[in-house]
């Protein structure tokens, strides 16, 4: 069966990069910055107690959703969309069109902006027009009307630059910053990497957010955060293709592991 998307698409081609996980920091935590998602996922995510297994079923999703035949994208996106009915609390649903705008919004322009800088690759503006509406599939697999999305690019500018203006961050996006940046669960990564997440996050982080969530930004940070991604532009880009997409193929792997062992569908 086909994908949703082809090889040359820039879903695919900016998402088979595994050296995206590491901005996931960035999304994440973009994503928090809305109050509303943030006390969702304080109440009901594993995020604390296994970070390893919530990065497998988060990536899982995202690689199935780029990758993954149409019936296993839309299979998992069921289950997802299952385990949402009950992220409920006051003033937040997990389904609500608002929040699923929101962090494809996220998705899509923290991708941008990583690729970038590694890849030292300025997207054209049809690029960013394709790559755009592409990425709305974060929301709409999920159940979120396709009119409730910024219709284009230019559109989405307007949105996102509005939302950085206006977002307030709540006790709960601090608290979910704190869990994710300096993690104390058995499996976090090792504190050399979680450093160099850290560094990347607070420099991915747009100005408005991460004053608000009250870190420095220092000319010496500055300066260290130019050095890594400069050597990560340097040299990521020359590893050979099946090393950079290894972790795609292996989280797809395991999540169409687990597909299999659910029953068929009816």
């Amino acid at each position: 069966m086909t994908g949703l998307f082809h090889d040359d698409d820039l879903i695919r081609t900016v998402g088979r990069e595994g050296l995206l996980i590491a901005a996931g920091g960035a999304a994440s935590l973009l994503q928090t910055a809305h109050p509303q998602i943030a006390q969702g996922v304080h109440d009901h995510s594993y995020t604390a107690d296994d970070p390893a297994r919530r990065l497998r079923n988060t990536m899982g999703w995202l690689y199935t959703v780029q990758f993954g035949t149409r019936d296993e994208a839309e299979r998992l996106s069921a289950l997802v969309r299952r385990g949402h009915d009950s992220v409920t609390g006051p003033g937040y649903r997990a389904d609500d069109p608002e929040l699923q705008v929101w962090v494809a919004a996220t998705l899509f322009a923290v991708a941008v902006q990583f690729h970038q800088l590694v890849f030292r690759h300025a997207f054209a503006r049809p690029e960013l027009e394709a790559f755009y509406a592409q990425s709305k599939v974060y929301a709409t697999i999920l159940g979120c009307p396709e009119s409730r999305l910024p219709a284009t690019y230019l559109d989405f500018r307007a949105y996102y630059a509005g939302m950085l203006r206006t977002l307030r961050l709540s006790p709960a996006s601090h608290a979910v910053a704190r869990q994710v940046l300096y993690p104390t669960a058995p499996g976090s990564a090792p504190r050399p990497a979680l450093a160099a997440v850290r560094l990347l996050t607070t420099g991915l982080m747009p100005a408005p957010i991460r004053a608000q969530y009250g870190w420095s930004w220092t000319p010496a940070r500055q300066r260290r955060f130019r050095l890594l991604t400069s050597a990560l532009a340097a040299t990521y880009p020359r590893l050979p293709l099946h090393v950079r997409t290894s972790p795609r193929d292996r989280y797809l792997a395991s999540t169409r592991r687990m597909l299999a062992r659910l029953p068929a569908p009816r």
